[in-house]
């Protein structure tokens, strides 16, 4: 059955591109959620003042692939103990969440950051929150890994993501 889960955990271009190579992922859209602009821009959310967070929406078959495996690997492939950064990223904009819609995706979200944190020295400092709103982000932000690989910030950013996911998760790629 086709399921939704949103996160964010820094540069939306960095995770969209580590979920969209798993079996079970029929689509990760780029958007922002939970700030106070209504149709916020990329501009806007840069400024760090509209309180929206850069996210991902992960359209999966829970017959393929959990949301216990997508949160796994959401606290593989980013810092959920740095707050309001993800390497040169810094902003609220930039915060480690997982936003839930109903109580299972948040039983299980609080289930995987604390089994997460086993593998964290640091305190893990991702929230989670109820989805108050969602907005699609623009058209050039959508597969934006696919489309710019050799994009510097691409290069430098997602191939040790990559990295990471196919030690752990390898089976789970597609």
């Amino acid at each position: 059955m086709k399921q939704e889960l949103i996160v964010g955990g820094g540069c939306f271009w960095c995770t969209e591109a580590v979920f969209e190579l798993l079996k079970g992922v029929s689509d990760v859209e780029s958007g922002y959620a939970n700030g106070e602009t209504l149709n916020p821009t990329y501009t806007q959310i840069c400024t760090g003042t509209t309180g929206h967070v850069e996210v991902i929406k992960i359209t999966y078959d829970d017959g393929i692939i959990t949301s216990d495996t997508l949160l796994d690997i959401f606290f593989l492939v980013h810092n959920p103990t740095t707050l309001n950064q993800q390497g040169a990223d810094r902003g609220t904009q930039y915060r480690s969440t997982i936003l839930y819609t109903n109580e299972e995706t948040k039983e299980a979200a609080e289930a995987a950051l604390e089994a997460a944190q086993n593998d964290y020295a640091d305190p893990i400092v991702t929230t989670i929150e109820p989805l108050d709103c969602y907005y699609k982000a623009e058209a050039y932000h959508q597969d934006y890994y696919r489309q710019n690989q050799m994009q510097g910030y691409c290069m430098a950013v997602i191939p040790p993501k990559l990295a990471k996911l196919k030690a752990k998760f390898g089976k789970e790629m597609a």
